[in-house]
């Protein structure tokens, strides 16, 4: 068995991957993958049998290639891990002599601040992960990476900074993604989370109210909503929500047949077990 996930070593990923994995009877490898996109692919390919990837950031919100994929290819959530995030600045090199900064976008995002008032002149450049970026730190004193105090460790680079992201907690959720024939997927009986695509398709005064009033008008309660383009039209848009419950709870399912009668489209991403915590 085998779960796919952004690498190399030491990523944030990895860390989510090793949380979840420490909740299965089995002990799967891990296979380090060069982006998201590559997750999804090797999954599609039977190459894997899980993928862990990023979905949401309580700094910079949504990752938008994982949404993306989500609704472009037939996989379900079966799982959730959130992991606290702790940025250091890595480097071979001196503070004073760090001339590029290098990590993946949206860690770049969450240490905005840091960068401006301390690295003013710097050169910033992205990376596929925060893993990925501490690797190509090790290569010259004057580059540093935006990632893990265990990437330090895995490519022996100091920590120049310690915890400078903007905000604290800072907190990334991962869902953990598979082929939705897999028959080792389980049913989810406690503390569920059930995800869901919805694409209107029909715009008119209230149709998002109404939407939502299927779900309101049965107590159920919304853990997230949040918009993404369509890519087919400007202004057109699909909506991803997560909402607490099991697709097998009565209220649960009768809102979603419900709503499957009047909308274009919805996608049922899965039922899972409400998120596992480091």
């Amino acid at each position: 068995m085998k779960i796919g996930i952004l690498g190399p070593e030491s990523s944030y990923s990895e860390k989510a991957a090793n949380i979840w994995k420490a909740h299965l009877e089995t002990n799967p490898d891990i296979s380090y993958l060069k982006d998201i996109s590559e997750v999804f692919e090797v999954l599609q390919e039977n190459s894997i049998d899980y993928g862990v990837v990023p979905i949401e950031n309580s700094i910079e919100g949504s990752v938008g290639v994982t949404l993306d994929l989500l609704l472009e290819h037939e996989f379900s959530i079966i799982g959730e891990v959130v992991v606290h995030i702790h940025h250091c600045l890595l480097s071979r090199g001196r503070k004073e002599d760090i001339r590029i900064i290098l990590s993946h976008p949206q860690a770049l995002a969450q240490c905005r601040h840091f960068i401006r008032k301390n690295y003013t002149d710097v050169e910033i450049r992205t990376t596929g992960s925060t893993s990925h970026a501490a690797k190509l730190a090790t290569e010259f004193s004057e580059m540093a990476a935006i990632a893990s105090r265990k990437a330090s460790e895995s490519f022996g680079l100091d920590i120049l900074a310690e915890d400078i992201q903007d905000w604290k907690p800072d907190l990334t959720r991962f869902v953990v993604i598979a082929r939705k024939q897999d028959p080792r997927i389980q049913t989810c009986t406690h503390d569920c989370k059930t995800s869901i695509i919805v694409y209107l398709n029909r715009d008119h005064p209230g149709a998002l109210y109404e939407m939502l009033g299927e779900l309101a008008t049965r107590g159920i309660n919304l853990t997230r909503i949040e918009s993404r383009p369509s890519k087919m039209s400007l202004g057109d848009y699909v909506f991803y929500i997560d909402m607490n419950g099991s697709i097998n709870d009565p209220n649960v399912k009768e809102a979603l047949d419900n709503l499957k009668q009047n909308v274009y489209m919805l996608k049922n991403l899965g039922s899972y077990q409400s998120y596992m915590e480091e």
